[in-house]
């Protein structure tokens, strides 16, 4: 008998990296060079690395040097966490930020 109780499936990056530039157009960041911003600001970054998906949020909206706050998703919810963190602060971000 195996000690496995996990149900969930297991984590394809590919398939998650392709539904996580989705949700990501659908907050209205666009796509360039590999970043995802908002009015030419860098806000987000995601690649897959490995069985994994780095990806990166700034602390500040910044034109000139962003700094990053890099995570690894593991798993779905990873994603969907990190989808919903970007979300929030896209909201608390004011256009003054940028």
């Amino acid at each position: 008998m195996s000690d496995d109780w996990g149900f969930a499936p297991p984590f394809k990056a590919d398939e998650a990296l392709a539904g996580l530039k989705r949700s990501l157009r659908e907050l209205g960041l666009a796509e360039r060079e590999g970043r995802f911003e908002r009015r030419g600001v860098a806000i987000a970054r995601v690649a897959v690395d490995g069985a994994t998906i780095a990806a990166a949020l700034v602390r500040k909206p910044s034109r000139t040097s962003p700094e990053w706050q890099a995570r690894t998703l593991k798993s779905g919810a990873d994603v969907r966490d990190f989808v919903a963190h970007v979300k929030k602060q896209l909201a608390a971000w004011s256009d003054r930020d940028e």
